[in-house]
């Protein structure tokens, strides 16, 4: 059998698991206690095609379950078996690996929860409410768990959002896009808290613009969420950074589409997620200016007391960030509207991908070079313009590239990697003198030794910036 599984998934604390129970409708319900083995290939195929299959054991009943994709939606195959093995001859199982590939599928982690369920009618709909505390295990790590998910079984997917606000009154919740399966891969590779990074957003040759916004917006939630995880729990350089980069993909989706993706919630969500990317600049501003300046920073020198302090403060306003009720509202509001919205029912939504994404990109690429001309006589402020128009045009060419021919694609986008990074050197070094400004008295030694390295760095990043505009510019597009 297959079909979409949707719902949504939400990490909890134990302690609010009663009240949680308590607040939710009344419906029929069960306990069950739940094993489930996870399989893959030892080079980890499924884990790379975002595939998960399981054998779950529940009351002596033993059903295998293949599942395809990451986020709100994703597809589901289910099949009784008999045994403690799996089912080889699985129609997904054989669309989805090579014989040999299915003949090396072995367990990698397992699941035990206890499942607190419940069925009910809400808001027109049929849901499903799932409460599961337990542990995952892969080999010697282990991990405890405690989630609610709430699934539709019939009905429009917006009652699904409504109960989630009801419930979030009550207790915590925050959003995950991470399954079990993720999770469990992520314990078995000792890569619990280390950041997610850009997974390019799997666009559909043929597909409208409304599919292509909701593939790569879910994609960068999928990312903010997953880095707010990580952060949380840890307070990870890399992990802030990667939030940031995220909520800057997704902005930037945004305004590509804006013609497309647009209803009266589009200006609040682009300020709330405004407010996020801000909450995080001067931590990042921070750890690049340390990362660049060991020398000067370091434990022993003069500044490192007052660097340290800074850092220590920026960072603890980021994590209190994600870990806000605000951030919470965020990532469940973005995602009710990026799935639910009235701007899905726009005719604009429908028309081709392709078409679309050509005249984007044109226009992102027009812009770069009508501001970019003349870079070396450009001050910092209107520098730092050119650096965010090729931000936004690598954004949009880079979540675009499935949609044209490979190649072509990868050399523009090198060009232009090469340009930014330029741009983001100078950026730097402005920012650097900035925070000097406050670390340290004008003109100081101190502010002398950190600035002058930049400075005599400076006119060879700046005619590096000029030669590669004018390679950028003189570049054939892919996309035409």
């Amino acid at each position: 059998m297959g079909a979409d599984e949707i719902e949504l998934k939400f990490l909890c604390e134990p302690q609010d698991v009663a009240a949680l129970l308590a607040a939710a409708p009344v419906g029929a319900a069960e306990t069950k206690h739940l094993t489930a083995v996870y399989f893959d290939t030892p080079d980890g195929r499924l884990k790379a095609a975002h595939i998960s299959l399981r054998l779950r054991e529940s009351g002596g009943k033993r059903v295998q379950t293949l599942k395809r994709g990451d986020g709100f939606a994703r597809e589901e195959h289910e099949a009784k078996v008999a045994g403690d093995t799996l089912d080889l001859a699985m129609p997904a199982v054989k669309a989805a690996l090579k014989p040999a590939q299915r003949k090396a599928l072995a367990p990698v982690f397992t699941v035990r929860v206890t499942r607190q369920q419940r069925t009910f009618s809400y808001g027109g709909a049929e849901i499903e409410l799932a409460l599961d505390q337990g542990e995952i295990t892969a080999s010697d790590q282990r991990r405890d768990l405690c989630e609610l998910e709430l699934e539709l079984k019939s009905g429009d997917p917006a009652a699904l959002f409504a109960l989630a606000r009801q419930l979030s009154v009550t207790a915590p919740l925050y959003l995950s896009f991470d399954g079990k399966a993720s999770q469990g891969q992520a314990l078995m590779a000792g890569t619990r808290h280390e950041p997610r990074r850009h997974d390019k957003a799997p666009l559909r040759r043929g597909g409208t613009t409304g599919e292509a916004f909701q593939t790569i917006a879910r994609n960068a939630l999928v990312q903010i969420a997953a880095n707010g995880v990580v952060l949380r729990e840890t307070d990870s350089q890399d992990a802030l950074h990667q939030l940031r980069v995220a909520v800057r993909r997704l902005r930037s989706a945004m305004s590509t589409f804006k013609t497309v993706a647009a209803d009266d919630r589009v200006r609040h969500l682009r300020a709330e997620l405004k407010w996020l990317s801000g909450a995080c600049d001067e931590a990042r501003d921070l750890d690049v200016f340390a990362q660049d300046n060991l020398e000067i920073v370091g434990a022993k020198a003069p500044l490192a007391p007052k660097v340290a302090a800074a850092r220590a403060q920026a960072h603890a306003k980021a994590c209190a960030a994600v870990a806000s009720k605000r951030f919470r509202d965020l990532v469940l509001e973005t995602t009710a509207w990026v799935e639910t919205g009235v701007w899905r029912g726009a005719e604009r939504g429908h028309k081709s991908a392709r078409d679309f994404a050509a005249k984007a990109l044109d226009r992102r690429w027009k812009t770069l070079r009508k501001l970019g001309h003349d870079v070396q006589a450009l001050d910092d402020p209107a520098r730092h313009k050119v650096r965010i128009a090729a931000k936004k045009l690598r954004y949009a060419a880079e979540a675009f590239a499935p949609l044209f021919t490979a190649e072509p694609g990868r050399r523009f986008l090198k060009t232009l990697k090469a340009l930014q990074d330029s741009l983001g050197a100078l950026n730097d070094a402005a920012v650097a003198t900035t925070l000097v400004a406050k670390l340290a008295p004008s003109g100081s030694p101190a502010a002398r030794d950190l600035l002058a390295p930049r400075e005599a760095k400076r006119p060879r990043t700046l005619k590096a910036a000029a030669r590669q505009m004018k390679a950028l510019a003189q570049a054939k597009p892919f996309w035409r």
